[in-house]
């Protein structure tokens, strides 16, 4: 890890993901601080096109399209790493002890994963959401719940790889129990191909709730750019900055986390780091 900051940096395209990220979690920070939610207010200047007062133009209510679009970084962002973490979380923990115990648990539990990826993610959000109901704490759950088994599995393969190498032997002889070999010892070394699963699982999560507003079933009380892009649907001929900017931001926003995501996996890969 002492090396990954030189190593990250011969990734050019990931750098270039990072440094976007970096702006778009600068403008979750500044937001708040200079009244964004504020700006948010409706006017007379009804479909204005892209301008100098109005960068991004207006929609059908007066509103200004980049503070919208700005907002929406806020939600995206949050649903992203939210729901990332919680299945990175549950899938790490999942996928370890699958891996390590074996067993009827281990065969029950990759069963199941291949369940989830084999079901249209989209169609089962749907479902769940429409189920349980919009809010945005429901999406990040029901996210989380499809998105865990990708981290599942790849744990288990590097619990699989690691957990009779010598080094583990030779604590397993000095008489620890299994529980402290799995989480001290095991889950350490193997944790570097989930952080690159993760990362992918932040614009996996933003795609995923932004087709989830498109359809209205995501929360109806925030600015998000799934709901910017079903309200600029309407207006497709006549106002094409409606649709097209939340489009490239969620576009931009999914690409550069699969970036990141293959940047931190190529570097974090010992073989490929040589």
């Amino acid at each position: 890890m002492r090396s990954f900051p030189g190593r990250f940096a011969r990734q050019r395209a990931g750098v270039a993901a990072a440094l976007f990220v970096a702006l778009l979690v600068g403008i979750c920070i500044v937001g708040p601080l200079i009244g964004l939610a504020e700006a948010d207010r409706m006017s007379n200047d009804v479909l204005i096109a892209p301008s100098g007062g109005h960068p991004l133009g207006t929609d059908d209510l007066g509103r200004d399209v980049l503070v919208d679009l700005l907002l929406g970084v806020q939600v995206s962002l949050f649903v992203g790493f939210a729901a990332a973490v919680v299945a990175s979380v549950l899938g790490t923990v999942i996928g370890a002890a699958s891996g390590h115990y074996g067993g009827l648990a281990d065969l029950a539990v990759m069963r199941l994963a291949e369940i989830f990826q084999v079901i249209p993610s989209f169609i089962l959000a749907a479902v769940l959401v429409a189920l349980s109901g919009p809010g945005l704490m429901r999406v990040v759950a029901v996210i989380a719940l499809l998105a865990w088994p990708q981290v599942a599995r790849v744990m288990r393969g590097e619990v699989l790889r690691i957990k009779n190498l010598e080094y583990v032997d030779a604590v397993r002889c000095l008489g620890f129990r299994e529980s402290y070999i799995l989480f001290a010892e095991v889950i350490p070394n193997a944790i570097a191909p989930v952080l690159a699963v993760g990362t992918m699982i932040v614009g996996q999560a933003i795609l995923l709730e932004a087709s989830l507003a498109f359809f209205g079933l995501s929360s109806v009380d925030i600015v998000s750019w799934g709901r910017m892009l079903n309200s600029g649907q309407r207006f497709l001929f006549n106002a094409w900055w409606l649709s097209f900017f939340p489009g490239v931001a969620i576009f931009s926003t999914v690409l550069a986390f699969n970036l990141l995501g293959d940047a931190i996996g190529a570097t974090l890969d010992p073989k490929g780091s040589r």
